[in-house]
């Protein structure tokens, strides 16, 4: 991941692309509604930030498990429509994520529009990291903004590949959340606890087991726990375990 700070990339004017984390639910009614806009308004400092250097900004997000296809229910454009509500101004979302569709809209963006591609998940180079979805997300844009903190631990495209096409630096909130982690870790104040949660054991494993030595206390939710009780030999029926 870059780690030079978005005040040390020239964005002004320029076409920016922001790899967002929007894995927000939706309501599957007919319109679709973003039910919960927290990871939404966590990202508003670093897309105000841009629009103020007039830049045109190109927002990219993945949105559930659609494993490489289509699915109608993951679509962003509720997530789009939520945003601009927050923002104050149009978001245009489009039901594409590369190609000649997006790089024609790209070329007409005027600064300071706000345009959403399409999840980036239906394409299944997404999640192989495939250097040339890499490069074609890169191809319409001058530069590269991460401020997806809770997929910065994925060798994605979106986040690793593109890297390689394009200047690149962290959002304000992926600085903010660094920043924040490493004040806890270099100089906590005792006692030091820590909270995991999340579905996964095995993407925080690695993490669990560096934090150890330096934590008095570690606490256990979200699905991960489930796991955990198992591994004590709690029975936990069909609940997912790992």
């Amino acid at each position: 991941m870059a780690k030079r700070k978005l005040d040390q990339l020239d964005v002004a004017g320029k076409t920016v692309l922001v790899r967002v984390d929007f894995n927000v639910p939706i309501d599957q009614g007919i319109e679709g509604i973003a039910l919960y806009d927290q990871r939404l308004r966590a990202t508003l400092p670093t897309i105000q930030y841009l629009i103020g250097q007039g830049s045109k900004i190109v927002l990219c997000s993945h949105l559930g498990r659609p494993n490489g296809e289509v699915s109608e229910g993951l679509r962003l454009k509720p997530v789009g429509d939520r945003l601009a509500m927050l923002l104050g101004q149009p978001v245009n979302s489009v039901s594409e994520t590369i190609g000649p569709v997006v790089s024609e809209i790209v070329s007409q963006m005027a600064s300071s529009d706000i345009l959403l591609l399409e999840n980036l998940r239906f394409h299944p180079g997404e999640e192989k990291n495939d250097s040339a979805f890499a490069k074609e997300l890169a191809d319409p844009v001058d530069c590269f903004i991460n401020d997806a903190f809770a997929v910065c631990h994925r060798a994605h495209a979106s986040t690793d590949g593109i890297t390689k096409y394009l200047p690149s630096a962290m959002g304000l909130l992926v600085q903010r959340e660094i920043e924040s982690m490493g004040q806890a870790l270099e100089s906590p104040e005792k006692p030091l606890a820590a909270l995991m949660g999340g579905a996964k054991v095995s993407d925080k494993i690695l993490l669990l087991d560096n934090l150890l030595e330096d934590l008095d206390h570690l606490f256990i939710g979200g699905g991960m726990c489930v796991t955990f009780l198992n591994a004590l030999g709690y029975l936990t029926g069909d609940s997912r375990i790992e």
